[in-house]
């Protein structure tokens, strides 16, 4: 992987491959740019796909103190080499620092996320809370399996099967990045979508949820979209919270393409 420093000096590991107009992919929790491969490995047949270790995580460093506004940084010095032609597609809360970039002023041409788990509501702004602090409880003890266990049992994973996956040698792997849970906790915020910030989101948008999601993913989705100024919202049949490669990069491909178009003819 190739490096490039963040504004706090902080080196953030990233790979490129393909050839085309470049599109940037952001991981979500505990995801390195290992996890972004399959999907990358689709859309190089049309586009330039660089995909990155958000800090932290796999090949890139650390700086302490964390603030949301360093892995902004971070971003803008991926995507900072295509200039404003870039377009960028958010996992989950991958999307949500997609979205805080851009409203930041972080260039983008066009941008697209999958569900970002946003918890509008009275009721849902109480369950971030209560999970975040349980989050920072179990971090502070030093619990990084409890910290993985209880982000696992958030997204809906049944309590056997975390316990089969304590077993698992990639359970080792989810350890290491236990830590920036924290992060994408932060990123998040109260849990509801901030509306008035991503006012000043100004790129065409695409919010995505899966047909068979949880009715709270629907909601936030929609939501979100309602308070982005150009965004749209579709719903892709068949998929779940763990989308699948193969169906989301022809829409990928189609959203970005006509935003290519439209760019040369202007």
């Amino acid at each position: 992987m190739d490096k490039t420093l963040s504004r706090d000096g902080t080196p953030i590991a990233y790979r490129r491959r393909g050839d085309g107009p470049p599109v940037v992919l952001v991981g979500g929790a505990l995801s390195t740019a290992v996890d972004q491969e399959p999907l990358a490995a689709l859309l190089e047949r049309r586009f330039t796909v660089l995909t990155y270790d958000r800090r932290g995580r796999g090949a890139s460093g650390e700086t302490g103190p964390y603030a949301v506004r360093r892995e902004i940084e971070d971003l803008a010095a991926v995507v900072a080499p295509a200039g404003r032609r870039v377009s960028v597609f958010g996992m989950l809360t991958g999307g949500a620092l997609a979205l805080e970039a851009h409203a930041a002023g972080v260039p983008m041409a066009r941008l697209a996320v999958y569900e970002p788990p946003y918890t509008p509501g009275a009721a849902g702004r109480l369950y971030k809370a209560r999970c975040g602090t349980r989050l920072h409880e179990l971090l502070s003890d030093g619990d990084l399996a409890g910290a993985v266990a209880l982000y696992l049992s958030r997204t809906g994973v049944p309590e056997p099967t975390i316990a089969r996956m304590r077993h698992d040698p990639l359970w080792a792997g989810l350890e290491a990045t236990a830590h920036t849970l924290a992060y994408d906790d932060a990123l998040l915020g109260t849990g509801a979508v901030p509306g008035e910030r991503f006012a000043g989101v100004t790129a065409r948008t695409l919010v995505v949820t899966g047909g068979f999601s949880t009715a709270q993913a629907h909601e936030s989705t929609r939501a979100l979209a309602a308070a982005v100024p150009r965004a749209r919202h579709r719903t892709l049949t068949g998929q779940t919270r763990e989308l699948a490669p193969q169906a989301i990069a022809p829409v990928l491909t189609d959203f970005f393409t006509r935003d290519v178009c439209a760019h040369l003819a202007s």
